[in-house]
């Protein structure tokens, strides 16, 4: 769709964004923040990892977006034997003897990566390079990724058995780390009636694909203020231990702090927050509104912090 200007461009995605929403909501009762911040990524053009125990909707909650936004929906389900041919795909020999690529489920617009750390490095390792360079090689040859493509990871935090954690550098490709919680009382009470019931709302399609590549672009032509761009960046450099910048906190309990690709979500985020809630720039409220999201899973604490009972959402407070 063709806006006269950016100004209307961003009314529209304000305006996209409540529709989503209450579209979504048909679905998935609660859950407002999750909701938020996974429209956020996707309009971001980033990833996100889903934190939450079994029984929390998060295969629901992603199949809803994706059919509120007219998009291709795979699931995969990661298990200890997975292979990176079997998300990626592999060359088959046809009828004609001629090898021909056999698309593997990785490509669709939305890909839910269910329990990703239930599967060894080599298929985590094929699916995170997928993410940041949006094609797949296979025998040698590079196939592109339909677009736009967002990859929702769930990961559960309770068993940690058979299990291969993500490292660091790798939970870096996600723009944002969301983290489930339980239903309230209210809430529970309505997921219960609605799902013991006959009773189906049918989703709409909001947004097509190319709608959300244009609300893409209009995130990054955003304009931002420079104090707001260089709060964003002292935050993530305050994370940082024993560097000028740390506070006295991160130098007694964090042993890794956050590198640049967190100030470039930082800034993406910040933008698209203000843009859903009909402001034409950021400010430095909407870099706070997300920077648990972008720093949680980036900042690594240290023993100490175990034994002090201090864990990474205060750690995020103190900073801010």
């Amino acid at each position: 769709m063709q806006y006269n200007s950016d100004v209307q461009a961003i009314d529209a995605m304000a305006q996209s964004y409540k529709d989503l929403k209450t579209e979504i909501a048909k679905q998935i009762v609660g859950q407002n923040d999750v909701v938020k911040a996974s429209i956020i990524s996707l309009f971001s053009n980033g990833h996100s990892l889903l934190v939450g125990v079994p029984g929390l909707a998060k295969t629901l909650l992603i199949n809803t977006i994706a059919q509120a936004l007219d998009l291709n929906f795979k699931r995969i389900q990661f298990t200890p034997d997975l292979m990176p041919s079997d998300i990626t795909g592999s060359e088959i020999l046809d009828e004609d003897r001629k090898f021909k690529f056999n698309h593997g489920p990785l490509f669709a617009n939305i890909v839910l990566a269910d329990e990703i750390n239930r599967t060894p490095p080599k298929t985590q390792s094929a699916l995170l390079e997928a993410m940041q360079e949006r094609k797949v090689t296979v025998s040698g040859v590079n196939h592109t990724l339909p677009s736009p493509f967002f990859v929702l990871a769930t990961q559960n935090p309770i068993e940690q058995e058979g299990t291969y954690p993500l490292p660091e550098a790798q939970l870096d490709r996600f723009m944002f780390n969301i983290p489930l919680n339980y239903p309230n009382y209210q809430e529970e009470l309505q997921v219960v009636k609605q799902t013991t019931s006959d009773h189906y709302n049918p989703i709409k399609a909001i947004l097509n694909a190319s709608q959300i590549l244009e609300f893409q672009k209009l995130v990054r032509k955003i304009p931002i203020a420079d104090n707001v761009l260089e709060y964003a960046v002292k935050l993530t450099a305050r994370t940082r231990p024993n560097t000028e910048t740390a506070t006295k906190e991160v130098n007694q309990y964090v042993s890794w702090g956050a590198g640049p690709r967190a100030s470039q979500n930082l800034v993406l985020g910040a933008k698209c927050h203000a843009a859903i809630n009909g402001k034409y720039s950021p400010d430095i409220e909407d870099v706070q509104a997300i920077a648990a999201l972008v720093l949680r899973h980036r900042l690594v604490l240290n023993y100490k912090a175990e034994a002090d009972g201090l864990g990474i959402d205060k750690m995020i407070n103190t900073l801010l």
